[in-house]
């Protein structure tokens, strides 16, 4: 088990780091871009982020025009991420299990490894999370990658949520 946080500096940056260390970054285009950047301290590892196709439901994340992970929102509303990271593809959910308390789990055939905690920074309106992993993710390959995408995910839903609320509320 491990616990990381995850801080936005400003509305498009956002640093991951375990036990004070910095483990990688997470850099978006702009705000509210699905476009964005991981940055890995260890390897120098640089992945892009990009939306495929037409409407841009998917996302992909690549590593030098190779496909790592796409990931997509599917009609419960989770986030489903397929990993082409090995041979063996794996799939992950990302899904909220409390909306009160605004907590996000992701799971592993039905296993939780992930759970993500947002927290609202009043000052900043963005989001700094607290992220606790089991010891099968500590075991996953590339968990790093997969910590950052997580963090993409949980603000693409939030993202995502919001933009339903306004929209609804706004009468559209």
């Amino acid at each position: 088990m491990a616990d990381y946080e995850v801080k936005s500096t400003n509305t498009k940056d956002f640093n991951l780091t375990k036990a004070d260390a910095l483990v990688g970054r997470l850099k978006y285009e702009s705000w509210y871009s699905f476009k964005a950047e991981i940055q890995l301290v260890s390897g120098d590892a640089n992945f892009t982020i990009r939306p495929k196709g037409f409407w841009g439901t998917t996302i992909e994340v690549k590593h030098n025009e190779r496909t790592l992970l796409d990931f997509e929102m599917n009609w419960k509303g989770q986030i489903i991420i397929n990993s082409k990271i090995s041979d063996i593809g794996q799939c992950f959910i990302i899904k909220q299990i409390s909306i009160l308390k605004n907590i996000f789990v992701l799971l592993s055939n039905e296993e939780k490894l992930l759970t993500i905690k947002p927290n609202l920074q009043w000052s900043k309106m963005n989001f700094d999370y607290q992220l606790i992993s089991t010891d099968a993710f500590e075991n996953l390959e590339n968990k790093e990658l997969l910590l950052l995408t997580a963090i993409h995910c949980t603000n693409y839903y939030i993202t995502m949520m919001t933009s339903t609320v306004v929209a609804t509320m706004a009468g559209i």
